[in-house]
């Protein structure tokens, strides 16, 4: 296959790797430590194959099957109205830039997105939160190709999300802080596979652990465990390190960070 790559977030790519594979197999545009700017930059070069047919689609995410599908919409109101994307008409950072990228093109090349979308024979995506919009998009009609839900797929969702996170996670922690798990009040929001795999793992690390969670099945499965269950209010001031893992945002607010102890993680 002829493939073209990007990153999912702007710190994941390991330089060494990205670069091998830039060498030997495909075009890649990516490094570590990329800003906003350059993380969407690098995403519509990914979306870029000139003349060429675009088939596949493998999302980690769902950014880059947002991209297109805010294209595809923006290239319809074009073509009635002659109206381009105003960054200006949203607060959220990176919509912004998902705006002035689709603007940039439409002058240009204004059947893009179509162009890709005709040519497209699907998308894999590979997180909870990437699974989520797209089932939202199915749901609202607005769904343009073939998805297949890869995060639901039991071999990855019992074993990446659980025993992966339950790996990575104090692995991450002590190797950005620095500090000791042992004895300290972990949160834990959620505790779904991901939540699972973080609970545990710093249980064994010595902390308390402190779950709060929405779906009384999960949450008695918690309590079953021997894990504290309560809302993030009863216990914001009193933990040292929060961890969310609910895949959805507004779950740790400004307000709670108001009652959070100095120095919490």
């Amino acid at each position: 296959a002829v493939v073209r790559w990007c990153s999912c977030n702007i710190f994941s790519t390991q330089d060494h790797a990205a670069a091998a594979v830039a060498r030997d197999s495909a075009a890649v545009f990516a490094w570590k430590g990329e800003t906003l700017e350059e993380y969407w930059w690098c995403t519509d070069k990914m979306l870029d194959w000139g003349s060429a047919p675009l088939d596949i689609i493998v999302d980690d995410g769902g950014d880059a099957t947002l991209l297109i599908h805010e294209g595809y919409k923006a290239e319809i109101q074009f073509e009635k109205t002659g109206a381009i994307p105003d960054p200006s008409t949203t607060d959220n950072a990176e919509m912004k830039l998902v705006l002035s990228t689709i603007a940039a093109h439409l002058k240009t090349n204004p059947k893009r997105w179509h162009k890709i979308v005709e040519s497209c024979v699907g998308v894999s995506e590979e997180t909870t939160t990437g699974v989520k919009r797209l089932y939202e998009m199915q749901k609202a009609g607005e769904l343009l190709f073939p998805a297949i839900n890869v995060n639901d797929s039991v071999t990855k969702c019992k074993f990446d999300n659980l025993y992966g996170c339950r790996h990575s996670l104090p692995d991450g922690i002590m190797r950005a802080t620095d500090v000791m798990i042992a004895s300290k009040v972990v949160f834990v929001a959620g505790f779904g596979d991901v939540g699972k795999g973080s609970a545990m793992a710093m249980k064994a690390a010595g902390a308390r652990v402190i779950v709060s969670e929405i779906d009384p099945i999960c949450a008695l499965q918690a309590a079953m465990d021997g894990f504290q269950v309560a809302p993030i209010e009863d216990c914001v001031s009193e933990a040292d390190i929060f961890i969310t893992t609910t895949g959805n945002k507004d779950i740790i607010m400004v307000k709670h960070m108001e009652k959070m102890k100095n120095n919490a993680i």
